[in-house]
């Protein structure tokens, strides 16, 4: 779709850069100050806060992942952050990027749940913020651009997580800003083309040497490393966008008048690309296992192979998800029988060791989990319809009188923070999606690839791994692409004309009743995501299918 035109003086003063930018900081602030709200509620260890708060207390004073004594849960509500962890190191099996930015807010604030969810909090805030860029940048539109924002910011599952210390919001942060470094490249590289070659070509590659130094893209692949180093699964949508980017430039080169661009940009931008963004990503991946790496030795020493009782999972499990027979518990590491190195021979014996470690982490996760059970598991075929949310904390059977509770003799009231998203704007979102499909193959329209690419690498790799425990907030990392589905959806009903016409109307008022839809479903479902107090027929009222208890 092309640019609108300026149109008059007033909507041209809409797309300032000052405008553009004031607005989106006003957006990121107001979300800022909902997720600040209240955030030491509850006063307790929501979910797998119990892992990864610990986990980072221990990386910002131990430089690596400790073990901790049986009741640490406990005394560090009490106030207590002395005596609680061991000598020994912990396996892990996520990344680190994620429990360092924990980290930096439990330093800051101090070991409470303030202090663990506050680096969460400005996150999701700083990721509305570059929604709203990036959907400016996509439809040349600030108003839309601040829808965009306001749609992300009133998610419910974008809001919980906001307020949690799990990876999953820094995992899309990070996945977010490499595909707005991306779609920055993509003009960055069309405009580059044109000044190399003003006129059409009409025999050879076209130019390639000024476009071997692509500065988005390098900034995309730190993204996508800082996303890898939080979570594995940044790996698909990384993948993904770098063919898009290939596909993109080769279009680019095609409109320039090269002949088979495919194949010749394949090589020309291309690999530069896998360069940019796989090579500097792996870089960025490895260096945020620097305090790991400089603890291996501690590692080597301590962990087998096969260590992962702290898990409730003794024992893998073969393909059929039965549990198998052959345990090598107590296999070491290679690098542990062998005699301490210094120098770069420690840094290549750390990096073997490191590799080694993975090689464990992906036993655990395509092995061991398969046995396991959970109440809150979900099939990933039903996530975008909100088929079962994460319960990360509750209180229950309040008795009237107590408490606040004004629940009528009989009943009683309940607190529950409950993972789910706002299901008017994914339920939407489904349709915005289809359209978006449809839009991108019918059209061409380069948008509404990002949108579809974008839920596609972020949500289908999960169809296989629908027999072991993963839940509903996995999706998350689709919700952005969900939400530039929903806005291209509202440019194409307003259209690309700014002259007041009946399809404009038509189009403003559809818009906005569904944004005025996603608020108002968010304020209903406020209580369950903010520890409210609600009497059990309130709760019953928000928990609209049984699936949902």
């Amino acid at each position: 779709m092309r640019t609108p035109p300026a149109g008059p003086a007033s909507l041209r003063r809409l797309e300032d850069p000052v405008v553009g930018w004031t607005a989106a900081i006003g957006v990121a602030l107001l979300a800022l100050v909902l997720r600040l709200w209240n955030l030491g509620e509850p006063k307790q260890f929501q979910f797998d806060e119990t892992y990864y708060a610990k986990d980072a207390w221990s990386l910002a004073n131990h430089g690596y992942v400790r073990e901790y004594v049986e009741d640490a849960n406990d005394s560090i509500l009490a106030g207590t952050t002395d005596g609680l962890w061991e000598s020994e190191p912990s396996m892990i099996v996520h990344p680190e990027v994620g429990k360092w930015l924990i980290a930096l807010g439990e330093r800051l604030f101090g070991m409470d749940p303030f202090g663990w969810r506050v680096a969460s909090a400005v996150v999701g805030a700083l990721m509305v913020l570059v929604m709203v860029r990036l959907v400016r940048r996509m439809t040349r539109s600030t108003l839309l651009g601040v829808v965009g924002g306001l749609l992300l910011m009133f998610d419910g599952l974008h809001f919980v997580l906001s307020r949690l210390a799990l990876l999953d919001i820094f995992l899309a942060f990070f996945t977010l800003c490499a595909v707005a470094c991306i779609v920055a490249d993509r003009d960055w590289y069309r405009a580059r083309l044109a000044a190399l070659a003003p006129d059409p070509v009409t025999s050879g590659w076209g130019p390639v040497r000024g476009l071997l130094w692509r500065p988005w893209l390098l900034a995309a692949g730190v993204c996508f490393g800082l996303a890898l180093g939080t979570k594995w699964t940044a790996a698909y949508p990384l993948a993904a966008f770098g063919l898009l980017v290939w596909a993109w430039s080769a279009g680019a080169r095609r409109a320039r008048g090269v002949r088979q661009p495919v194949l010749r940009s394949a090589v020309v931008d291309g690999l530069p690309a896998f360069g940019w963004l796989v090579v500097v990503a792996l870089a960025v991946y490895v260096a945020s296992w620097t305090g790991w790496l400089v603890h291996a030795a501690e590692y080597e020493k301590s962990l087998s192979s096969t260590q992962y009782t702290q898990f409730e999972a003794e024992r893998p499990c073969d393909a059929d998800g039965n549990e198998a027979n052959d345990d090598d518990s107590g296999a070491r590491w290679p690098t542990a029988a062998e005699p301490d190195a210094s120098g770069p021979g420690e840094v290549v014996q750390s990096l073997r060791s490191l590799w080694s470690y993975h090689q464990d982490l992906f036993t655990f996760h395509t092995h061991y989990l398969n046995c396991s059970e959970h109440t809150y598991a979900s099939q990933p075929s039903g996530w975008l319809l909100m088929n079962r949310p994460v319960g990360v904390a509750a209180d229950t059977k309040i008795e009237p009188g107590t408490r606040g509770c004004d629940a009528p003799e009989g009943s009683d009231c309940l607190r529950q923070v409950l993972l789910i998203g706002t299901p008017v704007l994914w339920w939407g979102g489904i349709v915005a999606l289809v359209l978006a499909l449809v839009t991108w193959v019918g059209a061409r329209d380069w948008r509404a690839g990002v949108a579809v690419v974008g839920a596609a690498s972020t949500w289908l790799p999960w169809l296989q791994y629908d027999d072991r425990p993963i839940f509903l907030f996995y999706v998350s990392l689709t919700l952005p692409f969900v939400v530039i589905a929903i806005v291209l959806a509202m440019g194409r009903l307003i259209g690309p004309s700014r002259v007041p016409s009946r399809r404009r109307t038509v189009g403003v008022v559809l818009s906005g009743s569904f944004l005025v839809l996603v608020l108002l479903n968010f304020a209903w479902f406020w209580p369950i995501f903010t520890n409210g107090l609600l009497t059990h027929a309130e709760w019953l009222d928000r928990i609209w299918f049984e699936r949902w208890i």
